[in-house]
């Protein structure tokens, strides 16, 4: 089993999970994050005095797949988010060792 996590742009999030659904991507865990990669931020002004906003809001995209299909879900992620500008965001696979429903205790890719 893999986990594809993405990093991407808050607008962006519908057109995620519009391409995620294209793959009948079952579930999926969203959360509002923020952070800065190659773009470090911008300068703003409020009331007269600059200040620096150091960490942007992005929205963090987890799907828990098979091995099979994680590059798929990859690709899916990337399409939605991608809008060709800096900031656009990552995408990570890693492996999830074990996966276990709570509701029937069911383990492994029965789980997913």
């Amino acid at each position: 089993m893999k986990r594809v996590e993405a990093i991407v742009r808050p607008f962006k999030l519908d057109d995620v999970k519009r391409a995620l659904a294209e793959l009948n991507v079952e579930g999926m865990t969203v959360t509002e994050v923020k952070g800065f990669g190659r773009q470090k931020g911008h300068t703003e002004v409020y009331r007269g005095a600059e200040y620096s906003v150091d960490f942007l809001p992005k929205i963090k995209i987890e799907v828990i797949t098979t091995d099979v299909m994680a590059p798929q879900v990859a690709a899916a992620m990337i399409k939605g988010a991608h809008t060709g500008s800096m900031g656009d965001g990552k995408v990570f696979i890693s492996s999830v060792e074990e996966a276990i429903r709570v509701r029937t205790g069911e383990s492994g890719e029965e789980a997913l």
